[in-house]
């Protein structure tokens, strides 16, 4: 939305404006009364109306200057003027003093004016003088003395108009200084029903008329007012295809500033610069095909997991070519195939899953095991912490979803509504849903408290494939995943529509992942090719809806 919102923000709504200023004091105070803050209500009301009275306590002292001014009764003006500025601090000296030389100026015209020579002299030197700095130049106060030896005020002052019109240039002024612009609390307007929420709906609504991508769901949530609504820009188009593996891609994952990992069936793990769109790095050391990867979250470490019954921990220093990559840490433990591998949030323990239906938890850095979950009837497809690290969901061949204590390794939850087995699991980073993917040829969004599905997400193709994986685009908006049509797919998370398929893969994609910094999706899949995919302005933005 960018320029647009800017411009219209700027031609319509003038900050400084007292009415707008009110508008908005009386919206909060409606805001806290409606919401049950009664002491806040009650609060923030006093204090508005000891301004408000302050403020007409200021209004009368100004009508009694201006009263003064056109009598003549330059004592009450001065005296008036001071005792409103020692109230009003934003009153500063220099503006003190400047107006009193213009009360002490207009008194000595006027005596000109009326040929009292004598007091004229003697209000310049005790009134004017003293403030001869405040002057508009040095030129206008030779010109003052010299009126001492003029019959009118006009000989030297040619745009002199009179007493009547300097008097109401001086009230004028004064009426400036005192800015009568302050707002005022007009509590008897009628303020319509909660007026502060119905115009952050409006605009919550503008925001999204200005998005690239809007959803098709009336239930768009947004989660905060904090920042302005934004969708995500969803990728239309291929951008690179990184060839070098020699098998299926079975999966990949991002690093920091551009670097991707991805893992293969030949057994080798590729680190690449999609900037550069190269191969950076081979890392080489599994006796099998590689089942998995994942970064840590300082994105110094990258873990796989492999055939092999092994789980390798990995330096992710990716650009320098010439250092022999080695595994900093081997992890053994498991009697069969290593499925899934995930790292701690802390990054001092790795989590895996595999064929021999463990779940198992290691210390990195003592490169043990610290303990094994058992209870899945066949073989773990894959398993996940949560954000903070204490919980553990984990996803099998048994078509089971179970959720396990980290610290004890006890199972305290169980969902079992796939027909199929389950290829993949995603906690939400609240923790409050849970997505997983299935053999049944679905994908679905869980309520985790309550135990039950929320909605399935459909148009993807799996039906035989045990490692096509889905996750949570980054703040959930959106749902990704593999397909074995070649495909990648995309959906809004809140309504189940597919948004976005992108095509290009010429055999099953098994992953997609999206780099929120670089705006880019990275896909791999068995054709031996990652592929990454961002937004082309010159494309249209066209997706294949499907009736769920």
């Amino acid at each position: 939305m960018g320029k647009a919102k800017t411009v219209r923000e700027s031609s319509t709504i003038d900050p400084t404006d007292p009415n707008i200023k009110e508008d908005i004091l009386r919206m909060i105070l409606q805001y806290l009364q409606n919401d049950g803050y009664s002491a806040s209500f009650l609060t923030l009301q006093d204090e508005a109306n000891v301004k408000l009275a302050e403020q007409q306590g200021q209004r009368s002292q100004l009508k009694r200057a201006r009263k003064a001014i056109f009598e003549g009764d330059w004592a009450e003006v001065e005296k008036v003027f001071r005792r409103w500025a020692e109230d009003v601090s934003k009153i500063s000296p220099s503006q003190q003093k400047s107006f009193l030389y213009s009360i002490h100026r207009e008194q000595y015209l006027e005596l000109i004016e009326g040929q009292e020579y004598q007091k004229a002299f003697t209000h310049l030197t005790k009134r004017l003088k003293p403030l001869e700095a405040s002057a508009a130049s040095e030129a206008e106060f030779r010109d003052l003395c010299y009126l001492l030896t003029c019959k009118s005020v006009q000989e030297v002052l040619r745009d002199w108009e009179g007493v009547a019109a300097a008097r109401e240039k001086l009230a004028q002024q004064l009426s400036d200084v005192f800015d009568e612009r302050e707002p005022q609390l007009h509590t008897g307007l009628q303020l319509p029903q909660n007026r502060l929420l119905s115009l952050l709906q409006q605009a919550v609504a503008y925001q999204i008329e200005f998005s690239h991508y809007q959803p098709k769901s009336g239930k768009l949530q947004v989660a905060s007012l904090m920042k302005d609504y934004s969708c995500p820009v969803l990728p239309n188009a291929t951008h690179a295809v990184m060839v070098g593996h020699t098998a299926g891609v079975k999966c990949v994952a991002w690093l920091a500033d551009g670097m991707l990992a991805s893992g293969c069936n030949d057994g080798t793990l590729r680190l690449w610069n999609t900037n550069r769109r190269v191969c950076t790095k081979v890392l080489e050391g599994h006796k099998g095909r590689i089942w998995d990867v994942c970064a840590s979250a300082s994105a110094e470490h990258l873990a796989s997991a492999s055939a092999d019954g092994h789980v390798r921990v990995w330096r992710a220093a990716a650009d320098d070519a010439d250092e022999v990559a080695v595994a900093q840490a081997v992890l053994a433990g498991h009697s069969g195939d290593v499925y899934s591998v995930r790292m701690h949030p802390t990054e001092h323990a790795v989590l895996t899953c595999g064929y021999d239906k463990t779940v198992r938890l290691f210390d990195v850095n003592k490169g043990i095991l610290l303990r094994t979950m058992q209870g899945h009837e066949l073989s773990v497809r894959q398993a996940v912490f949560n954000a903070t690290g204490n919980l553990i969901v984990s996803g099998g061949k048994d078509a089971t979803i179970r959720f396990w204590d980290a610290r004890s390794g006890l199972c305290v939850k169980r969902f079992d509504r796939h027909l199929g087995e389950v290829t993949s699991v995603q906690l939400s980073s609240s923790g409050a849903l849970l997505l997983s993917s299935s053999t049944d040829n679905a994908i679905r969004l869980w309520d985790v408290r309550m135990a039950r599905p929320l909605r399935s997400f459909k148009g993807h193709m799996n039906t035989s494939k045990c490692f096509i994986r889905a996750q949570f685009w980054p703040g959930q908006d959106l749902v990704i995943s593999g397909s074995e049509d070649s495909s990648v797919c995309l959906w809004d998370s809140e309504s189940g529509h597919m948004v976005q398929r992108l095509r290009g893969h010429t055999d099953v994609v098994y992953n997609a992942v999206w780099n929120e910094g670089q705006g880019m999706l990275a896909s791999c899949s068995h054709d031996g090719t990652v592929r990454t995919w961002w937004y082309d302005e010159a494309l249209p933005l066209v997706c294949e809806q499907h009736t769920l």
